[in-house]
């Protein structure tokens, strides 16, 4: 069964608000092992939701169609389903009833405006709405189910859950199956460098699919696998998985939930290790994404943010020699940065960045950031050139960083004149 989702507001297009419906049911759609090729937007428009609809119904089975059924003028799918289906507007006295008597049950007047809500497409059947006053609608419109939910978020996911999801699996019969996804996590290659090395796995893999997905300088290879149980499509998974793994190596820190932060916080328990961080151009964002986990208090010392030379020279120690023979933003001052905070804070690993992150140029042209590495074995440093503006940068830097550190921790130290791809990545 093909199941197409149609969220409507113009609010969602003007980027007033997330659109966390249409994932929310994708997820639920998939869980249930129903097939989802379509998600369409669309504003409060009566013309552009009934054209919406009409084109949905033509290609798939099911419609789950979420926003539009309020009692405002601009609430418009009630409509919009009478105009794609060819059917008159029918009233429900009963349901107009219970509204009132909500209403006067609060010591209030009730808007004429919440009779709309009372309105429906002749022959559909209302759906009950247990946290809200829109009820939700089913209507058949030619060879597709089609429902109707609000698009308030507390109201849509029970109906979807209690309803619209184990309506849509009864009529795909047993043999609809699960789908099932697993998410490689990996840093080190452009997004277009993983297509290219996962080349042949992505052009001859039909079940498990192979997708490639950039967020902040990590790259996500997502393996998606349908079977008739879960254990089964896990079972196709797994060799995709291995295949990913060995011809990425190192390039791969984690999956699914697994965060560069966890995978270090993982990594210094194992190690008994502290961590603190030196931070000049990037402020304290890599303090923020280590703190930002659970009992990061138990590898976390703190940070020094060293954004003025007077902080670097003084509370880390960095040499005025080093400055003045090599510039701040400068390999030497890095690695000085690391041990320092390492040493004043009482920890075994140090991270620090010192770096021109813009608008205007300090030393070296804005995006170059210098990271460095302390640990109980060395300390290293590297000099990247980022792209983007001032925030892209110090975020690119942030997470650049992070997973240096997971490296050096592991002792896999890069470009040690061994040709890896990682004195390759962090030469440009």
């Amino acid at each position: 069964m093909i199941v197409e989702v149609l969220t409507v507001g113009t609010e969602l297009l003007l980027g007033q608000i997330v659109n966390s419906n249409a994932s929310d049911i994708g997820r639920r759609l998939a869980e249930a092992g129903l097939d989802h090729y379509h998600q369409t937007v669309v504003g409060d428009n009566l013309e552009r939701i009934s054209s919406a609809i009409k084109l949905a119904v033509s290609r798939a089975d099911a419609l789950v169609i979420t926003g539009g059924i309020g009692p405002t003028q601009d609430d418009l799918t009630r409509e919009a389903l009478c105009i794609a289906a060819g059917l008159p507007m029918a009233f429900d006295e009963e349901y107009a009833d219970r509204l009132r008597e909500q209403w006067e049950a609060r010591g209030r007047t009730m808007p004429d405006s919440n009779l709309r809500q009372a309105e429906y497409p002749e022959g559909a059947v209302t759906l009950p709405n247990p946290r809200g006053s829109a009820p939700g609608l089913r209507i058949r419109i030619g060879g597709a189910e089609v429902f109707a939910v609000p698009g308030v978020p507390a109201e849509m996911r029970p109906m979807v859950d209690d309803y619209v999801t184990p309506t849509l699996r009864e009529a795909s019969g047993e043999g609809r199956g699960v789908v099932v996804s697993r998410v490689i996590r990996t840093w080190g290659e452009s997004e277009a460098r993983v297509g290219e090395l996962l080349g042949d796995l992505y052009a001859s893999s039909v079940n498990p699919t192979v997708a490639f997905l950039a967020s902040d300088g990590e790259i996500k290879v997502r393996l998606t696998a349908k079977a008739a149980t879960e254990e089964g499509a896990r079972t196709l998974i797994d060799p995709a998985e291995q295949e990913v793994r060995s011809t990425l190596g190192s390039r791969v820190f984690g999956a699914d939930g697994e965060t560069i932060e966890s995978v270090i916080f993982g990594q210094l328990t194992d190690r008994a290790w502290t961590i603190a961080t030196a931070e000049s151009a990037t402020g304290g964002m890599i303090a923020a994404r280590i703190t930002s986990l659970p009992g990061a208090s138990d590898v976390y010392k703190g940070s020094v943010v060293a954004y003025h030379q007077d902080v670097k020279l003084g509370l880390l120690g960095v040499a005025t020699e080093l400055v003045s023979d090599h510039g701040v933003v400068s390999e030497p001052v890095a690695m000085a940065m690391a041990e320092g905070v390492a040493g004043a804070l009482g920890a075994d690993v140090g991270i620090a960045v010192t770096g021109s992150a813009g608008p205007d140029a300090l030393d070296l042209p804005v995006g170059t950031m210098v990271i460095a590495v302390h640990t109980p074995a060395a300390v290293k440093a590297r000099t990247l050139l980022l792209p983007g503006d001032r925030e892209r940068i110090r975020t690119y830097a942030t997470t650049a960083a992070l997973h240096l550190a997971r490296l050096g921790i592991a002792g896999e130290w890069w470009g040690a004149g061994d040709g890896s791809f990682w004195a390759d990545l962090l030469r440009r």
